[in-house]
């Protein structure tokens, strides 16, 4: 949360960093859930409650990294 919000007050060409940071901790988030289910710390109910959850601001954050990926002056200059 805190690098999303952090992310939504910086200038475009800022964002990318931070929601990349982001999804890879949205991502680390889905595997500790996982370990979390498949140790039977978490029943199916909880787990696939979050999993929704966690995956919808998966997809909201890969979005975001897209737009910003396409608006990016840098690969509109063909820039690396």
């Amino acid at each position: 949360m805190e690098t999303i919000a952090a992310a939504s007050f910086l200038v475009r060409e800022e964002k990318r960093p931070y929601v990349r940071l982001a999804i890879r901790k949205t991502d680390t988030l889905k595997v500790l859930l996982m370990l979390l289910w498949e140790t039977k710390s978490l029943d199916n109910k909880k787990y696939a409650a979050l999993s929704v959850k966690v995956e919808e601001i998966g997809k909201m954050l890969g979005g975001w990294n897209g737009q910003l990926t396409k608006l990016d002056p840098a690969k509109k200059r063909g820039e690396k």
